[in-house]
């Protein structure tokens, strides 16, 4: 589970190319795109993980930000099934603005508990880059914070930079300050990679 007691300070990375590789799923799991009712499983999600106080403001958040254009989100969002066709993992490929321009950027990446472990992230992370590519929409944003390191390390992987600077949607960028919460929990050799990750 993510370390919640770790000070939050908003870190932005972006992705100007897709690195291609093959995406692998477990034997037995599987990708499907959203489908209406699926709101409901993938709030038990995020309050599985503890992003939200409760499911029903994890459906109500869902709802109001990404179903108002039902054929956008059928498109964009992808989960992955268990061998029992359970949803236990998420991500969204969907869009904030910069500078009053609309930019691409990674929602929610998410696996539930149980199921972490199993590389199902990495994969859910492919497949929504795959979505940007098809649509033709780079560079990728994504906004996360320095309790998710373990997420942080795998963008990089991705082909993402931690950004010094560069901001998108209402995001303050700290850099400075995130890097500073990770130089202390983080071994010598994994910060010093996100510092070469870094522009």
């Amino acid at each position: 589970m993510l370390d919640r007691n770790i000070p939050f300070y908003n870190m932005i990375l972006r992705c100007d190319h897709i690195i291609n590789s093959e995406i692998r799923l477990p034997d037995g799991y599987t990708f499907r795109f959203y489908e209406p009712g699926d709101e409901k499983e993938w709030a038990k999600l995020e309050y599985e993980i503890g992003d939200f106080d409760t499911m029903e403001l994890a459906e109500e958040y869902f709802v109001t930000n990404y179903c108002q254009d039902i054929n956008e989100i059928k498109r964009r969002c992808v989960f992955v099934l268990n061998q029992e066709k359970q949803i236990v993992g998420s991500c969204i490929a969907w869009h904030d603005f910069r500078n009053h321009q609309n930019v691409a950027s990674l929602h929610w990446l998410i696996v539930s508990p149980g199921q972490q472990g199993k590389h199902l992230g990495k994969a859910l992370c492919q497949k929504t880059m795959k979505i940007f590519e098809k649509l033709g929409e780079f560079p990728v944003y994504i906004h996360t914070q320095p309790w998710s390191y373990v997420a942080v390390f795998l963008y990089v992987k991705m082909g993402f930079w931690i950004q010094k600077e560069d901001t998108f949607s209402h995001y303050e960028n700290q850099y400075t300050q995130a890097m500073e919460v990770l130089k202390k929990i983080l071994s010598k050799e994994q910060y010093e990679e996100l510092v070469a990750h870094s522009l």
